[in-house]
């Protein structure tokens, strides 16, 4: 499993999202609501568009979209 890099910016890990599927319902200031529907289940997500994440904050991220980290890295 490779490392969570330390340098990811918000809106990288918004288009990596959107590539397995959510999309942004809304924002609020300088965070962004991401969702994906899949059947009768929605799994929502909170990004914040700050300039570098950091790992605690990406790894909450993924948990929320119910995505494991090499899932995640695989469409990096």
């Amino acid at each position: 499993m490779p490392k969570i890099p330390r340098n990811l910016p918000g809106l990288q890990v918004i288009k990596i999202l959107s590539k397995m599927g959510f999309h942004a319902i809304r924002q609020k200031g300088s965070h962004v609501v991401l969702e994906k529907i899949i059947g009768m289940e929605r799994w929502g997500c909170v990004v914040p568009l700050h300039k570098d994440l950091k790992v605690g904050t990406l790894k909450g991220i993924l948990k929320q979209a119910k995505i494991s980290e090499d899932e995640f890295f695989s469409f990096l």
